[in-house]
């Protein structure tokens, strides 16, 4: 976990402190949005607001990592009531390949399930569509960390999967320091 752990000291969070750093004060539920215009990570940030008091009852801090500049990620985790959680800006998704978030397959992105799941994110509950800001063909993605290691992982198979972000939080105390 040493190349994790020196990965997650080069980037820091709007508060200017590293990844590597707040993990060492608590674990991280670190959630990767695909694009900011995405369906998927808007219900994504959606059920990490509604599941929020859960995820920091077991002990987590949310992070959001997205592949814009902090300024458009700000306004974004504004629009779910997550102004104040952790984020961080990866334009260049080196964060994404130091945990193993590749590009897409069509499949992945566009396939069947992909459809359906996007009508009922999008049009039965809501979160639509928007204008594509960031990789629109990188995989999402939501990790435990905890003092600079990888405690538990979700890679998504499709974009339309929907992790389950409490199982991922907790409970930690199990976890060793």
């Amino acid at each position: 976990m040493a190349d994790m752990a020196s990965t997650l000291q080069k980037f820091r969070s709007q508060d200017g402190r590293t990844l590597l750093e707040h993990s060492r004060e608590s674990p991280l539920l670190v959630v990767f949005l695909r694009h900011l215009g995405c369906t998927f990570c808007r219900e994504a940030c959606s059920d990490l607001a509604e599941q929020r008091d859960r995820i920091e009852t077991a002990g987590a801090r949310i992070v959001l990592v997205g592949m814009t500049p902090d300024a458009a990620l700000s306004k974004f985790c504004t629009r779910y009531g997550l102004a104040d959680v952790l984020r961080v800006s990866d334009p260049s998704a080196e964060l994404y390949e130091a945990f193993e978030l590749k590009r897409g397959t069509l499949g992945q992105l566009f396939g069947l399930r992909v459809w359906v799941r996007g009508f009922v994110a999008g049009v039965l509950r809501g979160h639509w569509v928007g204008r594509l800001q960031g990789d629109g063909f990188r995989m999402p993605g939501a990790f435990l960390v905890k003092d600079g290691g990888i405690v538990r992982a979700y890679r998504h198979l499709t974009a339309a999967d929907r992790p389950d972000y409490c199982a991922l939080a907790g409970p930690t105390r199990e976890i060793a320091s």
